[in-house]
């Protein structure tokens, strides 16, 4: 028996020995990498905040061990399902409780203490798999309502395009080389031209207006046709547009004077030269109407302001150069028209004679090409103002007023001094000779210009414009 109890005594040395050896080797020799596999009892680590489903732990799951119930799914192919909590995890968040090998060991030491943990932790793992339900059902219902939201947004994005899409077919806008060019404002900087070309017509009233001692002018009335080219620099977001205006206009204006004639003047007769004479004229007419006409070119040179609403100003300088100048004349009171002369030599008056010269019937009313104005060259102030409508063709048409003055006019009258009613002298068996001349030809020693009226023109738009709308801006193009 006491041997018996020896020999135990040195197994159990033996044994002691061997597994310190073992425990020391296994020490000494360096860890393996963990891999985690079925069955595994695992800690999750306290730095791992996140499901790989994105929930956040609780914090009693870092104090539980869990077991490994699945490796890998179709949407987690890296993932470790852990049965206790039912939640997919990274593997690196894991770490194991113990090596497998002593693990069937501690379970069969602790089997009853084992029992009542799994008790527990299959009664926390039910209350943790209905929370996960109930946060997976919230999640899906936030989803379900984030992708209702976004499809109602998208709907009614697409819906506000197409009432946009109908609203610029109805009524459409300033595109923004709106030009005037036309869209809606533009939110950049942008600057663009476009051009236009005018026939216009106007008529109104003007005048000559002769300065003269012996009487005064009178209104008349004129007509033109414009041809004028213009260019405009418009600029997104400024509502007026900046222009030039030039070309050519044609037309007729006419206007009148009337005067008295009253003229003393002597010529000296020597055509026989024993017997030369000095004779004193006198001559009278009263009312002699002249009516002055001149058709005329002006070349205008003007700047423009065209509002994006439609109104219109026009202002600058024009060169104006009347081409033929013709005139119309009638003395209207005969009774009080004669001629006297009162010869000096021999001391005799004579009256409407042959020999003194006489007004002829045909002589009360005459005509004749030239005024005495053609070619002289007059500088004019013109302005202009009014309002255009754009057209569904995208030109426009426009009504306004026009005025222009001289300002400069290069008109001179050498003959300035001569009578209206000019006598040449009897030479031998020849009666004396009267000639009547145009009275802005003899008795104006000034001439200026002014007109004014109203315009019509119709206006062809490069590019074409757009009707604007009462809520947006200008637009062109």
């Amino acid at each position: 028996m006491k041997t018996m109890k020896t020999i135990l005594i040195a197994a159990t040395l033996i044994c002691a020995t061997a597994v310190s050896t073992m425990s020391a080797q296994q020490a000494a020799a360096p860890a393996h990498q963990w891999k985690v596999a079925l069955g595994d009892t695992v800690m999750i680590k306290r730095e791992c905040t996140k499901y790989l489903t994105g929930e956040t732990p609780s914090s009693w799951v870092y104090t539980k061990p869990h077991t490994v119930g699945q490796l890998g799914t179709k949407r987690f192919p890296e993932g470790v399902l852990l049965f206790n909590i039912n939640s997919w995890i990274c593997e690196e968040c894991l770490t194991p409780v113990h090596p497998r090998e002593q693990e069937a060991q501690r379970q069969a030491q602790q089997a009853g203490q084992a029992q009542q943990e799994v008790t527990v932790q299959e009664s926390e793992a039910v209350v943790i798999k209905e929370e996960t339900e109930q946060q997976a059902a919230a999640r899906a219902e936030e989803e379900a309502a984030a992708a209702a939201a976004a499809l109602a947004a998208q709907k009614a994005a697409e819906e506000a395009a197409a009432q946009e899409a109908a609203a610029q077919e109805q009524k459409p806008t300033v595109v923004v080389e709106q030009v005037r060019g036309d869209s809606v404002k533009s939110q950049q900087n942008f600057k663009h031209g476009y051009d236009r070309f005018t026939i216009g017509v106007r008529g109104g009233a003007s005048g000559l207006l002769h300065k003269v001692e012996k009487g005064n002018w009178q209104c008349g009335f004129d007509v033109l046709l414009d041809l004028q080219y213009a260019h405009y620099w418009a600029k997104d977001g400024r509502p007026v547009d900046l222009g030039i205006i030039t070309g050519l206009s044609l037309g007729y204006a006419q206007s009148g004077m009337k005067a008295d004639v009253n003229s003393q003047f002597t010529q000296y007769d020597d055509t026989d030269p024993s017997f030369p004479m000095h004779i004193d004229y006198d001559i009278r007419a009263d009312k002699v109407t002249e009516k002055d006409g001149q058709l005329q070119l002006e070349i205008p040179l003007m700047f423009s302001l065209l509002h994006e609403n439609g109104l219109f100003f026009n202002i600058g300088p024009k060169f104006m150069i009347p081409v033929y100048t013709p005139f119309n004349q009638k003395i209207t009171d005969n009774e009080n028209t004669y001629i006297s002369a009162y010869f000096q030599e021999i001391g005799v008056p004579v009256k409407n004679e042959v020999i003194t010269g006489i007004l002829r019937d045909d002589q009360f009313k005459q005509s004749g090409k030239d005024n005495g104005n053609q070619f002289s060259i007059n500088i004019l102030l013109g302005a202009e103002i009014g309002y255009e409508w754009i057209l569904k063709s995208g030109n426009s048409l426009g009504l306004g007023a026009y005025a222009n003055y001289c300002v400069y006019n290069s008109f001179k009258n050498n003959t300035s001094n001569d009578p209206l009613i000019k006598v040449t002298p009897p030479q031998g068996a020849d009666a004396a000779s009267v000639e009547v001349l145009s009275a802005t030809k003899t008795y104006a020693n000034k001439l200026g210009y002014f007109d004014a009226g109203v315009k019509l023109a119709y206006h062809f738009n490069f590019p074409k414009k757009r009707k604007v709308s009462t809520d947006a801006t200008k637009l062109f193009e």
